[in-house]
């Protein structure tokens, strides 16, 4: 072992372990979330199959393990294995091994879950799938309790912090209207992809609040990152803030583990010297020193990210910015943004079946219900955050836009006709469980919020009306 006095961010060892033991947690929501519903999303006789697109793409192109070998098994041993090391990590075994087996763990991790991402296609083509492959990425030199907190990982999370939240600050400048003259938030907690618990009562916060929740998010998004590399205590201020935020925001809709990632990186931020004034915890302790390859790999790293941010840097203060993309094949250093613009009225798709042989507009039609996405007015919206529901996602922008749906709605219809177990699976109530629909439709309606007094007398959190 070597002294590096540089190296070691002496007061930041308990943000270390949060970062990791929040990473892990997040990782295994992850993993079991894609056992649970690979096999009639992307399985072999999935809806959009693994093996037909590893036949179309190449390694090179998407770089996975399934290129090697493919079966419906082996995902799923790939999804335990990653559960497991991420529970292994999560109850702190990673932190008591040797220093080289932990970075084996973390980039076992990184690999495995790379692997699910870049053959998973549009299922797995949202924002936070990249941000905890890069946030996982860098976990892999964090070190261990046998090291000190590195310092320089710890400023290119912040750096990682920086462009996730002001990138979606001015994705948000620059697109929709709304965001400026302060009224996105009239219609965003209706209208956002999956609503939870709270979100009829966020809409229904006065009209004015809503403005400054509007000013309040410009803020934390635009002005606040620039904080987070100023002495300390300003980025502990700076992170706190982007933290209370974020909590706001997992109070108000279902956004997978996108605001979770988020609080967790702000975690990082804050010094030990704060924790130990507000929390009942000692401050675990770390080693003051590191091998001189651990050193080595940590300026390498940093090097790598240096070079590869001029990518999101030049996206950054281009008029088209793009919202979040990935640069490189591996997911590591990319660009973030959600909400550029906000849908003012929201449709639903409805899917209905019918037991009779020759099906017409007095047939008799059953709704199947879906976990997360509106659907029985009466039904409540569920809190499903971290955990992400997939097929419930995509509806959301199928409501928008039919092409959203293209390559995989008529695999899921002919999957409903034949009662497909895996399938019925991703739905909360299934109308035929005996045998089968003979037909299956899809209808269109706008949902609103139910206003106060039609709340008190229906009893109903929607009201629709088909299109």
């Amino acid at each position: 072992m070597t002294a590096v006095d540089w190296f070691v961010g002496d007061d930041y060892s308990l943000g270390r372990l949060l970062v990791t033991e929040g990473l892990a947690a997040i990782y295994l929501v992850a993993f079991v979330a894609a056992r649970n519903q690979f096999r009639p999303l992307v399985g072999s006789n999935g809806m959009l199959p693994i093996p037909n697109f590893l036949r179309a793409v190449t390694f090179g192109r998407s770089p996975s393990i399934f290129h090697f070998h493919y079966s419906d098994r082996f995902f799923e041993a790939v999804c335990w294995t990653g559960a497991g090391l991420s529970l292994a990590a999560l109850l702190g075994l990673t932190q008591v091994i040797p220093l080289a087996a932990c970075m084996f763990v973390w980039f076992a991790l990184w690999v495995l879950y790379l692997s699910i991402v870049n053959v998973s296609q549009i299922w797995y083509s949202f924002g936070w799938e990249s941000l905890l492959l890069e946030a996982g990425f860098l976990a892999i030199f964090l070190g261990n309790a046998s090291v000190g907190p590195p310092i320089l990982v710890l400023l290119v999370l912040r750096w990682l912090l920086f462009r996730l939240e002001f990138g979606a600050g001015l994705i948000k400048m620059r697109g929709d209207r709304c965001w400026k003259d302060l009224t996105c938030l009239y219609y965003h907690h209706e209208t956002q992809p999956m609503p939870g618990p709270f979100s009829w009562y966020f809409h229904r916060l006065p009209t004015p609040l809503h403005k400054v929740e509007v000013l309040g998010n410009h803020f934390a998004q635009l002005v606040v990152p620039f904080g987070l590399f100023a002495p300390q205590p300003v980025a502990a201020v700076a992170a706190t803030i982007m933290i209370v935020t974020q909590l706001w925001l997992v109070a108000s809709g279902n956004f997978s583990w996108l605001n979770w990632t988020t609080i967790v990186l702000g975690l990082s931020v804050i010094p030990d010297s704060v924790y130990e004034k507000v929390l009942p915890v000692d401050v675990p302790a770390a080693g003051d020193s590191a091998p001189m390859p651990f050193v080595a790999a940590v300026i390498a790293v940093t090097a790598l990210v240096v070079v590869l941010s001029y990518w999101p840097i030049r996206n950054l203060i281009s008029h088209g910015q793009r919202m979040n993309a990935s640069f490189n094949k591996w997911h590591f250093v990319n660009t973030y943004g959600a909400f550029g613009s906000i849908t003012r009225v929201r449709y639903e798709v409805i899917v209905e079946g019918t037991s009779d042989a020759h099906a017409s507009v007095s047939s008799e039609w059953k709704e199947y219900e879906f976990k997360g996405k509106p659907g029985d007015v009466r039904r409540r919206p569920r809190q499903f955050a971290p955990y992400h529901l997939r097929l419930d996602w995509l509806f959301w922008f199928t409501a928008i836009s039919p092409g959203y749906a293209e390559p995989w709605f008529r695999g899921f219809v002919e999957r409903l006709l034949r009662n497909d177990r895996d399938t019925l699976k991703l739905l909360q109530y299934n109308p035929f469980p005996e045998e089968p629909p003979k037909h299956v439709r899809a209808r269109m309606y706008r949902y609103e919020f139910t206003t106060w007094k039609e709340r008190r007398e229906t009893g109903a959190w929607w009201k629709r009306q088909p299109v």
